[in-house]
């Protein structure tokens, strides 16, 4: 894992201008990235197929509006588990990962152990999906739920504020 003293010397301010500019937009062209960072094309490009190789950029995809999908539920699960032996928690991480209405599954050290950030389209589904797939997980004992009422703030890469 990267910690924050390996990151700033590992890039510099050109580097971090791209990654900026990409999470603002992910669609610009090498052309009008270089111009937005104050490079040439040349010296641009090369930037970021190594901020890509090194895995500073994990990939590049469109961001969706869940709720003109009419996905506008979120809730978020506290699991408690049973065993929290290497065993028990491989296979809840495997298990969790097949669930497509949990968009972030964190590990928490804390009261509970893991926290599960849930999109589904009304109550009523979410209540499916936690009786259905969230409590059968292995080695799954308790949740609670809290539900949002508002989301305030999302997309930790885009924005003011950036701890990069």
């Amino acid at each position: 894992m990267t910690t924050d003293t390996s990151l700033k010397s590992e890039i510099d301010q050109f580097d971090r201008k791209i990654l900026e500019a990409l999470s603002e937009d992910g669609r610009l062209s090498v052309t009008n990235l270089a111009e937005k960072v104050g490079l040439s094309k040349t010296p641009c490009q090369l930037r970021m197929k190594r901020l890509i190789a090194d895995g500073y950029i994990d990939g590049f995809k469109a961001v969706i509006n869940p709720s003109r999908l009419g996905l506008e539920h979120i809730a978020f699960a506290e699991v408690k588990l049973s065993n929290t032996q290497q065993e028990a928690l491989h296979a809840f991480n495997l298990a969790v990962k097949k669930i497509k209405e949990v968009e972030e599954c964190h590990m928490i050290a804390g009261r509970f152990d893991y926290l599960l950030k849930i999109r589904t389209r009304d109550i009523r589904r979410y209540r499916e999906v936690l009786g259905e797939r969230i409590s059968e997980l292995p080695y799954v004992a308790s949740t609670s739920t809290n539900v949002a009422m508002e989301t305030v703030k999302e997309n930790w890469g885009s924005g003011e504020g950036r701890i990069w």
